[in-house]
């Protein structure tokens, strides 16, 4: 019998520019985590999210962000602080992770036009 790689359920990434924090310190490197079912589901209740539903991709990202940097967590304050090319980041992130599976992008040089991987999420392989 074959054996299957183990599941990958945790991905390292590194934030475009970073989240500064309230004292100044810049947080970049993070961990996101595969998303569940419930936290689809539970995000679809919120009240936030019913009232705004841009509010849906905000309330993942807090669920799913385990780590970034040195804070203590990573809550709505904090993603609602993101600078905006760092929440899109973690958007495509989050699809890359939870509809493909990994967070590897095909490529081709501008100049050669040779193909090859890139992982997007800017973190070292694991």
């Amino acid at each position: 019998m074959a054996e299957h790689p183990a599941l990958r359920t945790e991905y390292p990434f590194a934030l475009p520019r970073g989240y500064v924090d309230e004292q100044g310190h810049l947080h970049r490197d993070g961990l996101l985590r595969l998303a569940t079912a419930k936290d689809e589901l539970v995000a679809q209740a919120e009240p936030l999210v019913r009232q705004n539903p841009a509010y849906l991709s905000v309330y993942l990202i807090t669920q799913t962000v385990t780590r970034l940097g040195t804070l203590a967590g990573v809550d709505r304050f904090v993603v609602e602080h993101l600078f905006a090319s760092d929440l899109a980041f973690l958007q495509d992130l989050y699809r890359r992770v939870n509809q493909q599976g990994h967070t590897e992008a095909e490529v081709a040089c501008p100049e050669c036009e040779h193909r090859f991987l890139v992982d997007v999420a800017g973190a070292a392989p694991s």
